[in-house]
């Protein structure tokens, strides 16, 4: 029998009595996935097409307000404009009624937050002595109070910012006349009220769309999804050609990317559930699957299909590794999976089965693989039995297995740590947190006193536009990009204003058809919202925009309207972009480079902590998985911003880097839940293999961590230039570098031989699912170490191409930045020291 053929087959699924799991032929590719899809397509498509519709209905609640609503009420109704912007903001910003009813608590709080500032000011400033300067200054100061005092949600924030900005230009605007001063914030609370009352309404009726509701719902889509996913990565690894494993790789990628979307918008509802249930005790909880499990079993698939990429791309028939036995097994394991499946939506979770799942594990005890080709195939196995204990076990935890009642069984390290560091640590987080409220609050201070002292120059009648646009643009963190939502909120301003103008061409008199002309755009900003192009800045300004030319009375002209308001707007976000670049640049490409060295530096402390105790290395994986998002995310803004003078942006370089970085994540968390298993005999007999791999790892990352924040290559140009041929010379401590695949291969074979020997010392009484859990344990281990390395080769090359983009006029040596920067090379054979 080929060793492969032993080695990857080393679960035999034992027909017990307590769990009797029926061999099933392996299934024929079917069309079972259309349905799943029609649901996947028709339930994004009520979501969507909903919450356009309510949105619509909001504002048309407030234009109802505004124009048809007793008088004694309609006189305090100044500002719909900020109605609708309420509106807007609260129903875009919240799905569920329990979303609504927080953004509305929130906008109650920006109510208070934004009005005490400004009658205090009101109190000590004299009516006659109000001026262009002083109501700037005035703004200038109430705004650095409100984004200093880091109020809950971005809401909040923008709402209060944009009372203040009303308050103060209004009170300008009415210079000379005689009205209490306690009166002037008045009509703005009643706007913000409206809005904020009518987007709560439109989530209500016709009938009230509950977060709880929605969360059962994606999270059965989300089941079902990941059932279809297991059958079909099964599939994969069984197939008997490559043409059908590429085939069911490429449908486990579509899968994984639809489970991730449902993930995300499962956490973010379910922080919206509390709000509709009211604070008593003897109401029942909501009967949830946390996000938290669902996410835990969507790990092990990813690991799943990591093997199945490297089993794809290595040069030897996967064939040969899996004999009929083991796809008749995989197919029965994948069937209990589903079935248990099935009920991971039951509260509190189902906990029984557990001991039976695993007595039908592991008939014959497997060896520890000569043959590195066959390390893929172990590491699918214990990514499937991995998943099996998140599914069966209810915590969200990668627990343990069960040991059969022996010391030396006792496979699981303490996962308690006194955290000596962790006070130190969070304090200096306090102090940077503190330091970005101050320069994000001193920004936005500067950006709305600008705004609104040329806005006010421009017209002293809609003075306030420019200040609102600064506003709604706030962010209440520095370090986002600035171009990219710029941008799409002109775009968006521009294109309401057009639609506005025509619409109130085509009814001047009647408000009845200019509100019913509103709703089929609002249906369409809302819907606009989710694209690349536009985005949620480019949706609310076009929104915005055409509500306040069609909902509105007395205002003269729209034309002439249409054109103050464009210039308004474009006065606004030209002081927020002037701002954003005097005081600290922002583009999202320069932003993207610094993530991508701060997430090098993490993922060097990740690595060094992966054999330590648990709650350390999850601290760990947070912060990178965390930095790797981001990344994510200002990639894409670089790419769709403006270049403007700079060079293009390297976007498939970045996009590379990204890619190799988050495989690095998943193969570091394997590697560290390996390790968890393990109990310290085996830990302290690879250690010196895991300790040379951390150091090669280590000087690699290093290294490129040093290039990357190297800014400058002028001066290396001109030294490049003199030394075209670089000679390396062993006295000035340089050597050509090799690749690291040979060493890798020594370290990897080193570890599996050391591997064998603690297996051949193990007692006799050990049990063979134990001894079965340290194979797979120990071989997911040299996977790790394995795909590691050869990432880090990959990041080198797209670290290569990203600086050789950036200097297309020279040729690139990285081996020489290396040694300039002062990093050893990390690659070579012996480690040398750069003169």
């Amino acid at each position: 029998m080929h060793v492969c053929s032993f080695v990857a087959c080393p679960w035999k699924i034992n027909n017990s009595k307590n769990l009797t799991i029926p061999p099933s032929p392996m299934p024929k590719p079917n069309t079972s996935t259309l349905p799943l899809r029609l649901d996947h397509s028709r339930s994004l498509w009520r979501s969507r097409l909903g919450s356009a519709l309510r949105t619509s209905l909001a504002c048309v609640l407030v234009g109802v307000a505004t124009l048809y609503s007793p008088t004694t009420v309609r006189r305090h109704l100044h500002f719909p404009a900020f109605s609708y912007m309420t509106a807007v903001l609260v129903v875009g910003d919240a799905s569920s009624l329990g979303g609504s009813a927080r953004s509305a608590a929130c906008a109650s709080y920006g109510i208070l937050l934004g009005l005490l500032p400004a009658m205090l000011t009101f109190y000590s400033i004299r009516p006659e002595g109000v001026s262009a300067a002083t109501t700037a200054v005035a703004v200038a100061v109430s705004s650095f109070v409100v984004a200093a005092s880091d109020p809950p949600g971005l809401i909040t924030t923008r709402i209060a910012l944009g009372q203040v900005v009303i308050v103060y230009v209004t009170a300008y605007k009415e210079t000379g006349r005689v009205k209490p001063v306690v009166l002037h914030p008045v009509p703005v609370a009643a706007s913000t009220a409206v809005g904020a009352a009518a987007a709560v309404l439109a989530l209500v009726f016709p009938y009230p769309k509950l977060a709880c509701y929605q969360v059962k719902e994606k999270t059965n889509l989300y089941i079902e999804m990941t059932k279809e996913r297991v059958r079909v990565l099964v599939n994969a690894f069984c197939a008997d050609s490559s043409i059908s494993r590429s085939a069911s790789e490429y449908q486990a990628k579509s899968l994984a990317a639809a489970c991730k979307k449902f993930l995300q918008n499962i956490k973010l509802l379910q922080g919206s559930v509390h709000w509709e249930r009211p604070p008593l005790k003897f109401l029942p909880r909501p009967c949830n699957v946390p996000w938290e499990r669902l996410e835990a079993i969507g790990i092990p698939l990813k690991g799943m299909e990591i093997a199945l990429a490297s089993i794809t791309s290595s040069s030897s028939a996967p064939t040969k590794a899996v004999d009929q036995q083991l796809k008749d097994d995989l197919v029965s394991l994948s069937s209990l999976i589903s079935t248990k499946l099935k009920d991971i939506s039951n509260f509190p979770p189902e906990r029984r089965g557990k001991a039976e799942a695993y007595k039908a594990f592991l008939h014959s005890p497997p060896t520890i693989p000569q043959d590195l080709q066959c390390l893929p195939s172990l590491f699918f196995l214990f990514c499937t039995r991995l998943l099996l204990d998140n599914v069966v076990d209810g915590g969200g935890a990668m627990n343990p297995l069960p040991n059969p009642g022996h010391d030396y069984n006792k496979i699981t390290p303490d996962r308690t740590e006194p955290y000596a560091t962790k006070a130190p640590k969070t304090m200096l987080r306090a102090v940077n947190i503190s330091t970005e409220r101050v320069v994000a609050a001193s920004k936005c201070s500067l950006t709305l006193g600008l705004a609104v002292f040329f806005g006010v120059l421009f017209s002293k009648d809609d003075g306030y536009w420019s200040g609102l646009t600064a506003a709604i643009a706030f962010a209440p963190r520095c370090g986002g990009a600035t171009f990219g939502p710029a941008s799409a909120r002109a775009h968006g301003t521009a294109l309401g204003s057009v639609y506005g103008v025509l619409g109130s061409f085509v009814s001047q008199s009647l408000m009845e058809v200019r509100l019913l002309a509103l709703l089929p755009w609002v249906v369409f900003t809302s819907f606009l919202r989710r694209s690349r192009m536009y985005g949620p800045a480019g949706a609310l300004g076009a929104t915005i925009s055409a509500a306040i030319i069609l909902g509105r009375r007395n205002y003269g002209p729209p034309m002439v309207f249409a054109i103050e308001r464009l210039t308004e707007t474009y006065i606004g976000l030209c002081c927020s972009l002037s701002v954003e670049l005097l005081l600290q640049p922002a583009r999202a490409s320069t932003l993207a480079r610094k993530e991508l060295s701060r997430g090098l530096h993490v993922l060097r402390e990740w690595l060094q902590s992966a054999t330590s105790p648990p709650a350390e290395s999850r601290d760990r994986e947070k912060q990178l998985r965390e930095a790797v998002d981001r990344l994510h995310k200002l990639i894409e803004e670089a790419a769709a911003e403006p270049n403007f003078w700079f060079l293009p942006f390297p976007a498939a370089s970045y996009g590379k880097l990204h890619g190799s970085l988050s495989k690095m994540v998943d193969l570091v968390f394997f590697l560290a839940q390996s390790m968890e298993f393990l109990p310290m005999e085996v830990q302290e007999a690879i250690k010196v293999d895991l300790e040379h791999f951390k150091e090669m790892v280590d000087a690699s990352v290093k290294c490129f961590e040093e290039v990357v924040q190297v800014e400058s290559l002028e001066e290396m140009e001109k030294e490049l230039q003199n030394t075209s041929s670089t000679s390396y010379d062993i006295e000035l401590g340089r050597s050509p570098p090799r690749d690291g695949k040979e060493e890798c291969e020594k370290i990897v074979a080193s570890l599996l031989q050391h591997s064998r020997e603690v297996m051949e010392r193990l007692d006799e009484n050990v049990g063979a699912d134990v001894k079965d859990q340290l194979v797979l344990c120990l071989a997911s281990i040299g996977f790790c170490i394995e795909g590691i390395m050869r990432e880090i080769k990959e990041t080198e090359k797209g670290i290569l191409e990203l600086i050789q983009s950036e200097n297309p006029w020279c040729n690139i040596n990285l081996y020489d930045i290396i040694c300039r920067v002062k990093v050893p090379s990390v690659l070579s054979e012996a480690t040398p020291r750069c003169a």
